[in-house]
């Protein structure tokens, strides 16, 4: 019969089925995928590791940190809370509230002094411009502790040693931050507003609070933030400039605990108590700026 049609031969192919013996293009790329995502739940398990030993361990009394499994929970964590804000009357949040003096403001002033820094340099063409930014790029290689010395015997000749100035001064200036201040105004701020608002007849400083700095405001929630972080984390300076415990910040207060906690093993459980709630203002901050983080990306996505 000649009226029927024979069906596609694509189409019987696809309908019976792969070849047996062929290699199968998803399976394959599912299987390769795979590679990095366990190579990422490896590092994630990592990092998160020692953060859950600190979180499993807070809740043990003392005598339980070193007789029990390591990652058994025990009941002790309200205890050891009320023994560390009794202990020296409560000197622990007076360390906790230095740190937030010294990591938010530090931050807040570190941010605006990049944000100017790096808008004059991608804006303004003057002489030296690259070489000033070269030289002080170089910072970002300089440890902190080949710096410290040097900023210690400064503040020595100023004195102002065992000061709050002492410590905040040194850190303002970040060129890690000026760095990425200079990249972000040269991708966001484009030269056609700034040369309008001069024909405008705006100022300088108004343009730059007008116009650049709600473009560069998440280059500048990203500089805060890692701002805040190091100077929260920061250990070296304010033990080297600081002498009066009352002005220390947590990393140096939990330090002289831990020293302590040598001769009287009951201190262990304030330390690691303390460093688990030293953690928590800085996933709260997390937290709090990844909101607006999106926020001003999306904003800047949808403007033409």
């Amino acid at each position: 019969m000649t009226g029927l049609a024979s069906p596609p031969l694509s189409k019987a192919v696809n309908t019976a089925g792969p070849i047996p013996g062929t290699a199968q293009g998803p399976t394959r790329q599912r299987r390769t995928a795979l590679l990095p995502t366990a190579a990422l739940v490896l590092g994630a398990a990592y990092c998160l590791l020692p953060v859950a030993w600190v979180l499993v361990a807070a809740t043990k009394s003392g005598a339980d940190l070193f007789s029990t499994f390591t990652f058994l929970p025990g009941d002790g964590f309200s205890d050891n809370l009320g023994d560390l804000g009794a202990y020296r009357d409560g000197i622990y949040w007076r360390w906790m509230g230095n740190s937030l003096f010294y990591a938010g403001l530090g931050a807040v002033l570190s941010t605006a002094v990049s944000a100017l820094a790096g808008y004059g340099l991608a804006v303004y063409r003057f002489r030296g411009r690259e070489a000033f930014f070269n030289v002080m790029l170089a910072g970002v290689l300089m440890p902190p502790v080949i710096l410290a010395i040097p900023q210690y015997l400064l503040m020595a000749q100023a004195d102002m040693t065992d000061t709050y100035a002492s410590v905040l001064l040194p850190l303002i200036l970040s060129p890690y931050g000026v760095y990425l201040g200079r990249v972000y105004a040269e991708a966001a701020v484009p030269m056609e507003l700034v040369e309008a608002g001069r024909m405008d007849g705006a100022g300088e400083w108004r343009i730059f609070l007008r116009i650049a700095a709600p473009m560069m405001s998440p280059g500048l929630v990203t500089i805060f933030l890692f701002q805040f972080v190091a100077i929260w984390n920061n250990f070296l300076l304010p033990f080297i400039m600081l002498g009066d415990d009352e002005k220390f910040p947590m990393t140096v207060g939990l330090f002289t605990l831990l020293k302590q906690g040598a001769g009287q093993p009951a201190l262990y459980t304030l330390v690691i108590t303390g460093a688990l709630l030293a953690v928590l203002p800085l996933i709260a901050l997390f937290l709090l700026i990844q909101r607006f983080w999106s926020l001003d990306l999306l904003s800047g996505a949808v403007k033409s």
